[in-house]
Formats: structure tokens, C-alpha cells, sequence
């Protein structure tokens, strides 16, 4: 019979643990990334385990001989779980339970848990609750015995182990009544999309690796006043805030939800239409961590993302964020974006070139139009006026004449 452990009072001390299957293979910074998603959902790291192998165990994540060297270890660092990098199968996640008796979780239970915790609104905590759900489905019998072992622990955040309790039948209702109501608040998604394009101000995506900046950034231009946080997964919740360039243009800033390596399916489908934000930008603005060692990788996974969200053909601007604490001269380099640009949004360094560049992408995307209006239409060039750049008008005995830069759905609209 298994023993039980309640966590709630206690400090949840884990053993990481990943498989390398290549000589290429970034399973070490993969570890790394794993240990601040631990730190981030208030655990600890107390020890971590590579084991390098031709493909991944099928029934037990690794083999025998390093589930002994993890089960000592579990014993000297008074470990009160192991949490594997990459997701387990159902049976992975038992047998390993079994041959280790300590909690196991993966790399996605993780990053689900995290998200419980870190949504606000109404939609994220339904968008987390339909990931958890349908993750756990599949994995009832195994997360019930890793769930009684942590009680109120990392892991058991969001539906929790009142969800675990019924049956699969309950689950598919739970799941039906969850993406009703998904679909209810897409439509006011849509409704909102469809008022800000006929309002015809740029909408501009911030994306971007976990942690790379974009809160700080939009806080910095905008006073949003979102969390701050040197951790992964600071903000979860998708922020829309205007900003007014010096010209007079209102543009929209949006924040959308990190990426991170190896995101669980779960969470791009549960998080499709927010993330999907992007497709309906203007501009794409790509945050960079400078600092970071993996930037490259981290640049190839956001790219990744956004082409499985089928986000193509988007005039990309790459921000190199965090010069302020660069050590070295390595100037990275981003072949994909149109536009470059390298700033501090913690200190405000470079914003001002930024917001020059993001001046200079709105210009290109408008077309110049020089056009008599009769005085009956003034409407339209009050639009202009708000909408466009008005260059030059002429008031004339058969009009007004106007000279202007505008967009092509503001000219589609007069």
C-alpha cells in the first residue's frame, strides 16, 4: 500500500530530471529553464539528473539503473518529489511513481500549475482550467496518487483534486460547459477586434520568450502598471493599453502571454485566441533578452509559435531588450525581422529610437492621397484628421483639397 504524504507545511524540495537523446541537445539549459519555473511556482531545486539515452524510456521516463542513482538522491537531499522535463505518458508517470515512491510531476503539470495561479481574468481561468482538465483526463489514475502525496502543493493549483474525483463522463460535461463559454467571450473578442478595426487605429502584438521584458516594456510606455517580476511567467492575462505618438497617431499595445521551450499543446490551444492577438496586429514586436545565453534558441521558439498559430506576412520589429546589462560586445542579430532595435525598457534607453522605427513602419503601411472633398464631407476629413496624417488642406470655392497619408482600410472607409 502506497504511503501518503501531506506537503502543505512543508518546504517542496525537487529532483529535476531530463533525458538527452542527441550530442546536440539542450536538455542542461533545458534543466536550467525547469529549475525558474520550479522557483517561479515556489518550489526548490535540490539536485538534477541527466541521463543520456537513444530515445526516452516508454515506460519509465529513464532507465533502471538511473531510477536507482535518483532514488538515493531522493534520500540525500530529502527530496519530496522529481519532476521530469519533458510530458509524460500515463503510464510513464505510474510506473515511475511506483519504481521511485515519491511524487512525480512533468515539465506541463508544472507550467499548467503556474498559469492557475498566475491568471486573473475570467477567461485565463477558464483557458487554464480547460488545459488542466483535459491534460489530467488521461492521467486520473497516476496524478491521483501524485496529488494525495502533495496535497495542497505544486500541481495540484486550478481544478484541483476536486476535479480528479469524477469520472471521465463529468470531465467531457466539465470540458463542454468550459468551451461554451470560451466561445461566448470569443465573441465579445471578435466584437471588440471588429470595433478597433473600423476605429482604424495600429495595433501593435508584443511578443516574445517568458521573461524577456514585454511587461516592462508596455509599462514603460504606456504607465499599464502590469507586474514586474524576474521570474518566469511574471504576467499571464493578455493587456491592451493606447499610446499617442508625438505626430498624434494613436496606436494600441498589446501584451500577449510568453512563450516558453516545450509549451504544452494543452496551452496553445487553450490559449489560441489570445495569442492569436498577434495575427490581428499591425506590427509584430519581438522582445529579446540580450542577456540571456539561449537568446538565439529563445528567438527560434518564439518564431516557431507564431508560425503554428499561422501568424505570417506581419512587419516584425526586434527589440534586443536588457543592454543595460550586457557584459560583453556580442551584438545578436535577427535575420527574420524587418527592423532591429536595441533599448533598456528598465532604464528607457533606445525607447525613443524604437518608437521612431514603430513611426516609420506606420508611415510605410499608409499610402499618400491628395483629394478634393466637397464641404458636405467634412466628416470624412475630420476622420483624416484623427486616423491619418494630414498634410496640407486647401479651402476651395469647389472644396476642401486635401493632402494626407492614411491607411488602406481608412481609405476603403471614405
Amino acid at each position: 500500500m502506497t504511503n501518503l504524504f501531506e506537503l502543505d507545511n512543508q518546504e517542496q524540495r525537487f529532483i529535476l530530471i531530463g533525458v538527452a537523446v542527441s550530442d546536440n541537445d539542450d536538455t542542461q539549459e533545458s534543466l536550467e529553464e525547469l529549475s525558474e519555473l520550479v522557483d517561479t511556482a515556489g518550489g526548490l531545486t535540490v539536485g538534477k539528473v541527466i541521463q543520456n539515452r537513444e530515445r526516452i524510456h516508454p515506460s519509465t521516463y529513464i532507465g533502471k539503473g538511473k531510477i536507482e542513482e535518483v532514488r538515493d538522491l531522493i534520500s540525500q537531499t530529502k527530496a519530496t518529489g522529481v519532476i521530469c522535463d519533458d510530458e509524460l505518458s500515463p503510464a510513464q508517470l505510474r510506473n515511475l511513481e511506483e519504481a521511485l515512491q515519491t511524487a512525480v510531476l512533468d515539465r506541463t503539470i508544472l507550467i499548467l500549475d503556474i498559469f492557475a495561479e498566475r491568471a486573473t481574468t475570467k477567461e485565463g481561468k477558464l483557458q487554464v482550467e480547460m488545459a488542466q482538465l483535459r491534460y489530467r483526463s488521461t492521467r486520473l489514475v497516476g496524478l491521483g496518487n501524485v496529488l494525495s502525496r502533495l496535497g495542497g502543493g505544486i500541481g495540484t493549483r486550478g481544478p484541483g483534486e476536486r476535479k480528479l474525483e469524477v469520472d471521465r463522463r463529468r470531465i467531457r460535461e466539465r470540458l463542454s460547459q468550459l468551451k461554451r463559454e470560451l466561445e461566448s467571450l470569443e465573441k465579445n473578442r471578435e466584437t471588440t477586434r471588429s470595433l478597433r478595426s473600423r476605429s482604424h487605429i495600429p495595433v501593435i502584438a508584443i511578443v516574445g520568450y517568458t521573461n524577456a521584458g514585454k511587461s516592462t516594456l508596455l509599462n514603460h510606455l504606456t504607465d499599464a502598471g502590469v507586474l514586474e517580476e524576474d521570474k518566469l511567467f511574471a504576467t499571464l492575462d493578455p493587456t491592451t493599453r493606447t499610446y499617442t505618438m508625438e505626430s498624434g497617431q494613436q496606436i494600441l499595445f498589446t501584451d500577449t502571454v510568453g512563450f516558453i521551450r516545450k509549451l504544452p499543446h494543452h496551452l496553445i490551444n487553450a490559449f489560441r485566441s489570445t495569442l492569436e492577438e498577434a495575427k490581428y496586429s499591425d506590427i509584430i514586436l519581438h522582445v529579446v533578452d540580450s542577456v540571456n545565453p539561449d537568446a538565439y534558441k529563445q528567438m527560434h521558439i518564439v518564431y516557431e509559435a507564431l508560425a503554428e498559430l499561422g501568424i505570417r506576412d506581419k512587419t516584425i520589429i526586434t527589440v534586443f531588450n536588457k543592454q543595460d546589462m550586457l557584459e560583453t560586445d556580442q551584438v545578436l542579430k535577427d535575420f527574420k525581422a524587418d527592423y532591429t532595435v536595441r533599448i533598456s525598457a528598465k532604464t528607457g534607453k533606445g525607447v525613443d529610437k524604437l518608437l521612431d522605427t514603430i513611426e516609420k513602419v506606420l508611415m510605410e503601411q499608409k499610402i499618400l492621397i491628395e483629394e478634393l472633398f466637397s464641404y458636405n464631407e467634412a466628416g470624412k476629413i475630420q476622420a483624416i484628421r484623427k486616423y491619418g496624417q494630414l498634410i496640407d488642406e486647401e479651402y476651395r470655392e469647389d472644396g476642401i483639397l486635401v493632402k494626407a497619408y492614411i491607411s488602406k482600410d481608412l481609405l476603403r472607409s471614405i
